[in-house]
């Protein structure tokens, strides 16, 4: 019994060695593992701990500036105290929310415009956020495993159940915090998003300044606006259709637009030109936004930042406008086309428009359009800027462009040099008389009287010629090959600018509306007297512009210098790219045959019997009147039936100055300008001449100043009203 017991408590010995020896061994290997772990690889894993990120964004920086040929500011950037902020990365809601509550108390967010911008989707977001137990309820357990627990489809189910009484519950403290809290959820991570840059005010400035530390990723900063120097008290901006707009911080990129963008390094929430000038040199004008690294921690917390490359801000862009010019022929046109419409010329004359460039380079001196809108909220009649018109819009031209006619002749062999055709009112069958506007016959005359007096007549039996009928049979048929006529019209008034793209450095630019051939003969009668093709303001002006010159026709530019940034003084920055003149094409003429329609266009103004005499004494103007009558084609057409439509006339002038060394070209375009058989009352004419007078005044004054330069001057010439402007 006794040797039992001695074998069982060896046994047991045994074991609890065997086990004590299992536990050393396991303790030994732990201890083993950790220091391999603390000694081998501590560095490592503290490392990962640690570990940082770092991630560069870019910062937004001011616009260039826009100037007019003699360096005055048209377009600058308004300084605005700012509050922005940064969301980190992997943040969760509930913690931006604290901050935009926190940030509510220090500044004001209750702005109509601030509430208006509140959506119905972001208020039931923000409920739910808000009211977490009752929005879990909105679905229940069974409707969750339907789904697969598909967090999308759950969340889409949440805000569907949401009751119009529920998400319109805040009080006008809440939705303050949500007008804060939408802004700072919607930039992107780590990239600064503004929350207010639009009065705040120096007490909230400082507030949020004196409370960063409390108020994590919000900062103070200066933001900047655009603004124009040249707006009067009704908000009508100088040049502003054609200056074109900017995108704001909240829209970001155009959505169109966006792939074009980030690839060429834009952030999302970057302003950008979205029309005309703003647009067309985006590239110019934006600048080199700063380079900023982020330091932050394996959360996506912010560390540190760090400046990796200053920002510039873009570079200025010199116009070949001359404002002050400018800004004289909207006077122009705003006050005759309100004289025109208080003589009640025409109840459809809605709209007028100036071209003016210098025929040699294709410099844009000014571009001048109004047109009358009425609002239809409250009926009211304003005048609002339409340069753009110039450009954007075509009408029929009526005779000014009897010059392209007449060279078309000559080119063709239809006509020869100071060849005589007879004016008389032609009877063709079955049609009614063609005839000049001239209540009698005008009798023999060559083609320079032809200019002079505006024959119809002239110009139809050229066109007869050129579609291969060379003599007029009374009452006998019209016998023309219509469609070589008006292809060799075409291709000749091509030349000149006339139905193809002028070329001008600006996006949306009309070709103008050519018309199918219909089966009329006599259309290509009326193609002769500019009475079937459209053409655009813009057009008109190259058009004169060529024969003005000799022959070339130039493209339009209204940008004349790109030049560095210079905030330092008043001093403008060194020029980067001055625009050179381009000459599109030569046209297929010989110099003696422009010269002589030049001749032409001389005795249109400066002769007796010319149809624009006695309107431009002592300016030295050579140019073409036109008239074109039509069915009314404008806004106000859906007011009436085909049958019903209004015969309208459009009054036209295109010219130049001096005539003989031109230095200045325009067109004057009134659609619908008189109605029926009312009398002309030379609107056209007279706009034409206060546009010239209003130029060589302007240039008399500078001369006297010596002021006037081949180049835009070194100076801004007025900051000061600009710094005014800055400070309003």
């Amino acid at each position: 019994m006794k040797k039992t017991k001695k074998k069982k408590r060896a046994f047991v010995s045994l074991r609890m060695n065997i086990l004590f020896f299992v536990v050393f061994i396991l303790f030994s290997l732990l201890i083993l593992r950790l220091g391999i772990v603390q000694i081998v690889y501590g560095d490592d894993y503290k490392r990962e701990i640690d570990r940082k990120e770092n991630v560069t964004v870019n910062t937004s920086v001011p616009r260039g500036k826009i100037l007019d040929r003699n360096g005055k500011i048209v377009v600058g950037n308004k300084p605005l105290n700012a509050i922005t902020y940064t969301r980190p990365k992997n943040i969760k809601q509930e913690d931006i929310l604290k901050v935009a509550e926190d940030l509510a108390k220090l500044i004001k967010k209750d702005t109509k415009a601030d509430f208006k911008a509140i959506t119905e989707r972001d208020k039931k977001d923000f409920w739910i956020l808000k009211h977490p137990d009752e929005a879990a309820v909105k679905v229940s357990k069974a409707e969750i495993k339907k789904l697969k627990n598909d967090n999308s489809k759950i969340y889409q189910l949440t805000l569907d159940r949401i009751t119009e009484k529920e998400f319109n519950s805040f009080t006008k403290q809440e939705l303050e915090v949500l007008a804060i809290y939408r802004e700072m959820i919607g930039g992107y991570p780590l990239s600064p998003q503004v929350i207010k840059n639009k009065n705040v005010t120096p007490k909230e400035f400082a507030v949020v300044s004196e409370n960063l530390d409390k108020l994590p990723g919000v900062d103070t900063t200066t933001d900047w606006d655009r603004y124009n120097v040249y707006k009067d008290k009704e908000g009508n901006e100088t040049l502003g259709s054609v200056i074109g707009k900017i995108s704001s911080s909240k829209e970001g990129l155009p959505k169109e637009l966006v792939d074009y963008y980030l690839a060429r390094d834009y952030s999302r929430n970057d302003r950008v030109g979205k029309s005309y000038i703003e647009y067309q040199y985006e590239n110019v004008l934006q600048g080199q936004k700063e380079k900023v690294k982020n330091v932050t921690d394996k959360t996506g917390k912010v560390l540190g930042s760090e400046v990796v490359r200053k920002g510039k801000r873009g570079d200025d862009l010199v116009l070949s406008v001359d404002i002050d010019f400018q800004k004289k022929v909207e006077k122009i046109i705003k006050e005759e086309l309100g004289i025109a419409k208080q003589r009640g010329d025409s109840y459809l004359l809605d709209r007028a428009f100036v071209t003016a460039m210098n025929p040699r380079t294709g410099e844009i001196l000014a571009l001048g359009g109004k047109q009358y809108v009425t609002d239809p909220k409250t009926g009211k009649t304003e005048l609002n800027d339409f340069a753009l018109g110039n450009l954007i819009t075509s009408y029929a031209p009526g005779s000014v462009v009897k010059g392209a006619t007449i060279l078309t002749g000559y080119q063709t062999g239809a006509i020869q040099p100071g060849q005589y055709l007879h004016d008389q009112p032609l009877n063709f069958a079955s049609t009614k008389p063609m005839k000049s506007w001239t209540p009698y016959p005008m009798g023999s005359i060559n083609d320079l009287t032809a200019l002079k007096r505006s024959s119809n007549v002239y110009m139809f039996l050229l066109a007869m010629r050129l579609g291969g009928q060379q003599q007029y049979v009374p009452k006998g048929p019209l016998r023309i090959d219509k469609i070589s006529a008006i292809n060799a019209f075409r291709k000749n008034f091509a030349q000149f600018g006339l139905g193809v793209k002028t070329g001008v450095d600006l996006p949306g630019e009309q070709v103008g509306f050519s018309q199918a051939i219909p089966p009329e003969n006599g259309n290509v009668l009326h193609f002769a007297i500019g009475q079937f093709d459209t053409y655009t303001p813009l057009q008109l002006a190259q058009y004169v512009s060529t024969i003005a010159n000799g022959g070339y026709r130039i493209q339009p530019h209204i940008a004349k210098e790109i030049r560095e940034p210079n905030d330092q003084s008043d001093e403008l920055g060194p020029v980067i790219q001055e625009i050179e003149p381009k000459i599109l094409n030569k046209v297929d003429m010989k110099t003696e045959w422009i010269n002589r329609v030049k001749e032409g266009f001389w005795k249109v103004v400066n002769e007796t019997q010319g149809t624009g005499y006695g309107y431009f004494k002592d300016l030295k103007v050579a140019g073409k009147t036109g008239t074109a009558e039509g069915l009314y084609d404008g806004p106000k057409r859906k007011n009436y039936s085909f049958e019903n439509l209004p015969t309208t006339w459009n009054s036209t002038f295109v010219g130049y100055a001096p005539y003989d060394n031109p230095e200045i070209a325009i067109s004057v375009v009134l659609p619908w300008s008189y109605i029926g058989n009312n009398r002309d009352p030379h609107t056209n004419l007279k706009i034409a001449k206060r546009v010239f007078q209003a130029y060589f005044d302007l240039k008399k004054e500078r001369d006297k100043k010596g002021l006037n330069k081949s180049s835009s001057t070194k100076k801004v010439e007025n900051i000061k009203s600009a710094k005014e402007k800055q400070s309003e």
